[in-house]
């Protein structure tokens, strides 16, 4: 079982960087949700974390760095727009694809010629990629398509038999993975919503185009049809549309975006935010379907939440969460 360790101490980060230069895996927290991180420029530590996944290697990766000014040695270009999008938004939840140099494996970029890159803001990921010396490449530290983690617990639940550390961090703030913006053509375009929003993109670059989210794009991690998934099966609701009365003795739950006393009837009633606020739901978007998902459920009925700000990262999460095979 992972051995947990407490990330605000020196020698915590002082083993885990020794451990990720000796080519292993770790686990460690961002922002967003924690990260299974290997050094990025090692093929065989990177192969270790799609292993532990079961994670299709058509499936980029994001690679971590400590801040911007490293960035000329892993992207081959950086125009006005990624500099001017890395001085607001990093560090912070934003990932950049850009054109990549050739020192980057093509296992990290599934061989494409674009490498995504961000600068995490959490004190326990900075301290250690400083400590490592090296960009760390780092998926959610969960099985490939489950529900993403957002504290150590949760990583220790679900990978703990398959990696030896875990640095914690506590509970991650913002609970939605970063927002991926690809710089490769003279059109911006946001190919993963996520923890910064569309419309403070296009505040600092202009207009930007929203990726189709029924199409997985190859360039982004997070964007297959199926992903973020609970076991119990959820139906989301359309905007607007009236919440049904689950049938006498059915186990079905429900995911409101904040309460609603009318709403009777179901075993479990679980809300994302006291009073509506997105920057909440987000944050607790995914320990609650890890919760809804550990009753015994027979479903979850979800409803729609506002698409403007954060509520489009968390609307992509639900429709991929609720993609059945």
């Amino acid at each position: 079982m992972a051995r947990i360790l407490d990330g605000t101490d020196p020698r915590a980060i002082d083993t885990a960087a020794a451990a990720l230069r000796a080519g292993e895996v770790v686990a460690f927290p961002t922002e967003t949700v924690y990260g299974l991180g290997a050094d990025a420029l090692n093929e065989r530590a990177v192969a270790q974390v799609f292993a532990i996944k079961n994670r299709p290697q058509f499936d980029p990766l994001i690679v971590h760095l400590p801040d911007k000014e490293v960035v000329p040695q892993y992207a081959a270009t950086i125009d006005g727009r990624a500099a001017a999008l890395m001085e607001r938004f990093w560090p912070g939840p934003l990932t950049l694809v850009l054109r990549k140099r050739p020192i980057i494996p093509d296992l990290v970029t599934a061989g494409l010629d674009t490498v995504a890159l961000r600068v995490p803001a959490h004190p326990v990921a900075l301290a250690l990629l400083r400590a490592v010396g090296r960009p760390i490449a780092a998926p959610s530290a969960n099985p490939f398509g489950y529900v993403s983690p957002t504290t150590a617990a949760h990583v220790r639940d679900l990978l703990g038999d398959a990696i030896r550390l875990i640095l914690d961090g506590g509970p991650c703030m913002v609970g939605v993975e970063s927002t991926v913006c690809a710089l490769t053509n003279e059109e911006a375009v946001v190919l993963r919503p996520g923890g910064v929003t569309v419309e403070e993109i296009e505040a600092v670059i202009g207009p930007v185009r929203i990726a189709s989210t029924s199409q997985p794009d190859a360039h982004s991690p997070g964007t297959l049809p199926r992903h973020y998934s609970p076991h119990v099966p959820l139906t989301l609701l359309a905007p607007g549309e009236d919440i049904p009365r689950p049938r006498q003795g059915e186990r079905v739950g429900i995911l409101l975006l904040k309460p609603r006393p009318e709403v009777e009837g179901y075993t479990l009633v679980a809300v994302l935010s006291r009073d509506g606020d997105l920057t909440e739901a987000a944050a607790n978007l995914f320990a609650v379907l890890r919760r809804l998902d550990s009753l015994g459920l027979e479903g979850v009925i979800v409803e729609s939440v506002p698409e403007r700000g954060l509520g489009r990262a968390i609307m992509d999460r639900l429709r991929r969460a609720a993609v059945r095979d």
